[in-house]
């Protein structure tokens, strides 16, 4: 049988031979503040347990959510890691186009340039040839007589270049 404190206080003993009733009274006093003070700390650990087991839910929950917030993380960081590593590949794809595209710009204008080249030989060659028949030598002083022969070399150049234009077109042609 399970008796609080204060059904303890009321509890009248029957009168009886043997038992001094001050002596008693005492006794049953010093047990009531004694089971009084272990009620009460009974009921402040009940207290504390609750307010632990409340602490503990909450633990458990902020332990969820942060879980579950790492995990999100995680997922997020490898995601921009994969999108990071995929703008890379298209930046270097892209940059790889682009220094084919370059490469390939430039390889024509070399040919181009060195079509041009070989033209612009021709045409002086033949501007040589023309000058040389012209002036009835293979060797032409360039010291004496330099302004008259400039202006006829001038006209020669011309007449050379044309005809070398129209050979060229005709075998382009061809």
């Amino acid at each position: 049988m399970s008796l609080t404190p204060v059904e303890i206080r009321h509890v009248r003993l029957g009168r009886g031979l043997g038992y001094k009733r001050e002596a008693v009274d005492r006794l049953l006093s010093d047990v009531v503040e004694s089971f009084e003070a272990v009620w009460r700390g009974r009921a402040d650990l009940a207290d504390r347990v609750e307010a632990l087991d409340h602490d503990l839910a909450r633990y458990r929950e902020m332990e969820t959510v942060l879980r579950s917030t790492l995990v999100s993380a995680e997922s997020a960081a490898a995601d921009m890691r994969e999108r990071a590593r995929r703008e890379a590949q298209v930046v270097l794809d892209e940059a790889r186009s682009e220094a084919r595209s370059i490469a390939r710009e430039a390889e024509r204008e070399h040919a181009s340039l060195l079509q041009e080249a070989r033209r612009i030989r021709a045409l002086l060659g033949a501007a040589l040839s023309t000058v040389t028949d012209a002036t009835g030598s293979d060797r032409v002083d360039a010291r004496a007589d330099a302004p008259a022969r400039a202006v006829g070399l001038e006209d020669t150049a011309e007449h050379a270049l044309a005809q070398a234009e129209r050979s060229g077109s005709g075998s382009r042609a061809a």
